[in-house]
């Protein structure tokens, strides 16, 4: 597979592959992952019967460049650069803080025909008091000291919630490296969640048909998320897979995202 690479509106080279036949369908990738590290290089090749997918490392990783200041906004664009290599149109899937990148990209009315979503992490529950989490700031903090384990450890435990006795355990494995390679780019996922608080307000502005989906066996935060995005979306379709969790199985969601992409 020859790699291709996009130019965003900033100058960054956005590092991408296309691979199948059919409709274009961009893939959206969550923290920390990338095209040869995560789950969408297993669905990639899965909906490449049906589609023509494009799978991408977003900026700051694997073979993409990075430009400085870093914005949200500047992801979208990165998503608008692909979709004019896709022609002018392509419909996104985006999986957890990826997901909640793919709904900006269509909340500024990017030629996005469909749109579908795996649990953007939306966890903190404004109606119910309390501070929002501030993950941005304590990454950057991480960072700027050049503690990049104390960063991936901070978003695992802190974020995701791993236990830590789990954590310590990833330590050992190889794959730490690679998570630590690009813990550079945990506080771009931060920013794009924001306050991590659904924001409705917006959401209600994408009128795409729009599948959001999530794990009838993830946390119940992540469930009541999933739930909470589709209150706010006027056009959407609701599934939790039976069996799954956040880290769902591509050859579970494959099928569901085929349906509702040909459908």
């Amino acid at each position: 597979m020859l790699m291709s690479t996009a130019l965003s509106k900033d100058g960054t080279g956005i590092a991408y592959d296309k691979i199948g036949n059919g409709t274009p369908l961009i893939l959206v990738d969550g923290a920390l992952c990338y095209r040869s590290f995560g789950p969408m290089s297993k669905l990639s090749s899965l909906l490449s019967k049906d589609f023509t997918v494009f799978i991408y490392d977003r900026r700051g990783r694997g073979d993409s460049t990075d430009k400085k200041p870093y914005s949200p906004d500047r992801e979208v664009e990165d998503i608008d650069a692909l979709i004019r290599e896709a022609g002018g149109s392509a419909s996104v899937f985006g999986i957890s803080s990826g997901a909640a990148l793919a709904l900006r990209a269509a909340e500024i009315k990017l030629n996005i025909p469909k749109l579908a979503l795996y649990e953007p992490p939306y966890i903190f529950d404004a109606a119910a008091g309390g501070t929002p989490p501030n993950h941005e700031s304590r990454l950057k903090d991480f960072l700027i000291e050049g503690n990049r384990t104390g960063a991936v450890q901070y978003f695992m435990r802190d974020m995701v919630g791993v236990p830590s006795f789990a954590v310590f355990m990833m330590r050992l494995m190889p794959m730490w490296k690679r998570l630590a390679a690009i813990a550079h780019t945990l506080p771009y996922d931060a920013a794009i969640m924001g306050d991590f608080a659904v924001p409705a307000a917006r959401i209600y502005s994408v009128k795409n048909p729009t599948l959001i989906a999530g794990g009838a066996k993830s946390a119940a935060n992540l469930r009541t998320a999933v739930q909470s995005v589709a209150d706010a979306l006027p056009n959407k379709t609701v599934r939790f897979l039976e069996g799954q969790t956040h880290n769902v199985k591509p050859e579970v969601l494959a099928p569901v995202l085929t349906e509702f992409f040909k459908g």
